[in-house]
């Protein structure tokens, strides 16, 4: 982590700061701790369906699929206040309010009546979630550049594959041993614990001078500057494709893997297969991107991910609907491995060309690819009909759409964004 005296890394510098090995590993330490609790958020609960089914008499449990798409709609909202805030008060303030808000959500959730209780604590827990990713991206932003930002990003993404690969034991467990309650409990402790290790150990990177005050008419016209900018949309969109995907998968993952293959309690194992496939593209995209840059890597993941659906869908054809298990482990690793590359790459060229308003940008980029997202789900998991084609044709379309539009902005010249003043 950098000295708190020194200066902050200007927004505009290629240079990647040197720290000591030691204060650059807790730097992505405490942000990958930071980025995961969206990630923990969704994966913990997706064990305790059944359970909270029982408890509001929900007689489908794939109805709750609505704590998934929620969340992430309150995202949306979040991430549309949190940029400029983050803009104006600075990237600690924006994490820090962030983590207060979604502490309530969490606590409404807890002690839930209703499912409608829930869901109303669900999208809390999104609306202040959105403060942590939209405040870490920016502070990120300010301190790496291009290529150096996907790498930083790509090693927080590698400590994060424990993340979706554990929280759904973590959450197992906990349902055992003290019910599906006890799962927000575990959020808030690590919230507050993430919160106090920010506010004592990262310095603010966002300088005095270089902050912009909330005046609408300026935001209004810097905002349209951004949504005009061809690859910043078109990264967004793909952003928001490929998170769409993942939604779908965590609305639908406990059902299908029930229904298809009778997991049982071996559900946290199979999703951890699953998601293992980010892991170890997160941590190749980490070696490899510097030496062969962002595009080239988008573009193999998206070509990977339309041939393997196209495989996943077609093995499901010839098998009424379904495959093997170990066919279904073996592609839909693959298909995340796809999905790996693409995140830390995608973020990291949608945010290149924004400069001084990455918090802005950051914001928009987040809630419009939130928005993509839940209208990917909404549109796809109700069509959810125990097979895994709504998955295989998810994964196909968002590719095939996606590649289209990263090779439409391809050779465009990408001038950097200037905020009205």
């Amino acid at each position: 982590m950098s000295n708190p005296t020194a200066p902050a890394q200007p927004a505009g510098s290629d240079a990647e700061p040197s720290p000591q090995a030691s204060r650059l590993i807790e730097f992505i330490v405490l942000f990958a701790l930071l980025t995961s609790l969206t990630a923990l958020t969704i994966d913990a609960i997706l064990p305790a369906f059944p359970a909270m089914a029982a408890s509001f008499s929900v007689t489908d449990a794939t109805d709750l699929q609505l704590t998934i798409s929620l969340m992430v709609l309150g995202m949306v909202f979040g991430e549309l206040a949190f940029g400029p805030l983050a803009d104006c008060y600075g990237r600690k303030w924006a994490i820090v309010t962030g983590l207060l808000i979604f502490t309530a959500g969490t606590l409404v959730a807890m002690f839930a009546q209703s499912l409608t209780v829930l869901l109303l604590g669900r999208l809390v827990q999104g609306i202040g979630v959105a403060g942590s990713k939209i405040g870490t991206r920016a502070l990120i932003r300010d301190r790496f550049q291009g290529d150096a930002m996907a790498r930083i990003m790509s090693f927080v993404m590698m400590i994060l594959i424990l993340v979706p690969m554990l929280a759904p034991a973590l959450g197992q467990l906990v349902l055992w041993v003290a019910g599906w309650r006890a799962i927000f409990g575990v959020l808030l402790v690590l919230a507050l614990i993430a919160g106090t290790w920010l506010v004592l150990r990262q310095p603010e990177t966002l300088t005095a001078e270089r902050r912009l005050p909330i005046r609408p008419a300026p935001l209004a016209r810097t905002t349209l500057r951004i949504l005009k900018h061809p690859q910043v949309m078109a990264y967004t969109v793909v952003a928001g494709l490929v998170f769409g995907c993942q939604v779908v998968y965590y609305s639908i993952a406990h059902s299908l893997f029930e229904d298809l293959y009778q997991a049982g309690a071996r559900f946290p194992l199979y999703f951890a297969i699953l998601a293992a496939g980010i892991g170890l593209a997160s941590l190749t995209n980490g070696a490899l991107v510097m030496r062969l840059g962002m595009f080239r890597q988008t573009i193999t993941a998206l070509i990977g991910m339309l041939v393997i659906s196209t495989l996943l869908a077609g093995l499901a054809w010839l098998g009424e609907g379904k495959t093997s298990l170990a066919v279904f482990l073996f592609l839909g690793f693959w298909l995340f491995f796809g999905v790996g590359l693409l995140f830390g790459n995608i973020n990291a060229l949608a945010m290149q060309s924004l400069g001084q308003v990455a918090g802005l940008g950051s914001s928009i980029i987040a809630s419009f690819s939130s928005l993509v997202a839940v209208a990917v789900s909404f549109a796809v998991g109700p069509f959810y009909n125990q097979t895994v084609y709504p998955l295989a044709l998810v994964f196909f379309g968002a590719a095939a759409v996606s590649l289209v539009l990263v090779l439409s902005v391809q050779g465009r010249e990408c001038a950097e964004v200037v905020p009205v003043r």
